[in-house]
C-alpha cells in the first residue's frame, strides 16, 4: 500500500508537471476584431492620445474633457507590450498620465498639461529603448 502510494503521487506530480509545461498564453492568438499593436505604433498611438489632451487644453476644454481625454491616453498605453524595460519607463509614464488626470479633475489645468508633456517625452524616450 505504501509503494502504491508512493507511485501514485510521482505519476501525479509528473502529469501536472506536463501538463503546465505546454501553457495556453503561448498559444494564444489575438480574438476576432482585436487589433494587436507593434511596440513602435503602440507608443505612436499613445503619444497621439496624449497630444490630443494638450490640444484641448491649449483650446481651453473643459476639465471633465480633458480628464476623459488623459483617460484614453492612458487606455491606449495598455496597447504597449514589449521588454521589461519598455513595461518600467510605461509604468512611471503612466504614472504622470493618471497625476495628470487627477490635476484635470481638481481643474489644476496648468499642472496637467506640465503632467502632460513630461508623460509625452517620456513616451518619446521608450523608442530608444526599443
Amino acid at each position: 500500500m505504501k509503494i502504491l502510494k508512493k507511485i501514485l503521487l510521482s505519476a501525479f506530480i509528473a502529469a501536472s508537471i506536463s501538463m503546465s509545461a505546454v501553457s495556453t498564453s503561448v498559444l494564444a492568438e489575438p480574438g476576432e476584431g482585436r487589433i494587436v499593436y507593434s511596440p513602435g505604433d503602440a507608443i505612436d498611438l499613445a503619444m497621439a492620445k496624449i497630444q490630443k489632451a494638450l490640444d484641448a487644453i491649449t483650446t481651453g476644454s473643459d476639465p471633465a474633457t480633458v480628464a476623459s481625454l488623459i483617460k484614453e491616453a492612458i487606455d491606449a498605453g495598455k496597447e504597449l507590450n514589449a521588454n521589461d524595460k519598455v513595461d518600467m519607463a510605461k509604468q512611471r509614464a503612466n504614472n504622470k498620465l493618471k497625476a495628470a488626470r487627477g490635476h484635470a479633475k481638481e481643474g489644476a489645468i496648468q499642472e496637467a498639461e506640465q503632467e502632460l508633456r513630461e508623460a509625452k517625452k517620456s513616451y518619446n524616450d521608450m523608442k530608444g529603448l526599443l
